[in-house]
């Protein structure tokens, strides 16, 4: 099945699609990449040893006022092509992350 949003429902909340691109000056949403159907994200963060997975989920924890605990890359620990599940719901996350 092809997925036609970035956001889709699960469970415990919703999971995010996230294209990310560590290295950059500061963490921020760089809007939704159409084509791959992902939230663009920069890290502030080099992509070595586990640092900009753990800027990401600092960053999305701080964005979408949720506890760092409850933010998990579910898939793509080493690549750039990221899931992350959190507690919201998809309209919530959306509203958050002013998508």
């Amino acid at each position: 099945m092809d997925r036609r949003d970035f956001l889709e429902p699960c469970a415990d909340g919703c999971r995010i699609w996230i294209d990310a691109s560590p290295g950059a000056e500061r963490s921020e949403v760089d809007g939704v990449n159409q084509w791959r159907m992902a939230l663009q994200v920069r890290i502030g963060a080099r992509a070595r040893e586990g640092e900009a997975n753990a800027e990401l989920v600092r960053f999305l924890a701080e964005k979408l006022d949720v506890p760092r605990r409850k933010v998990a890359v579910v898939k793509g620990e080493r690549s750039s092509t990221k899931v992350v599940e959190v507690p919201l719901t998809v309209d919530e996350v959306r509203r958050r992350l002013g998508v």
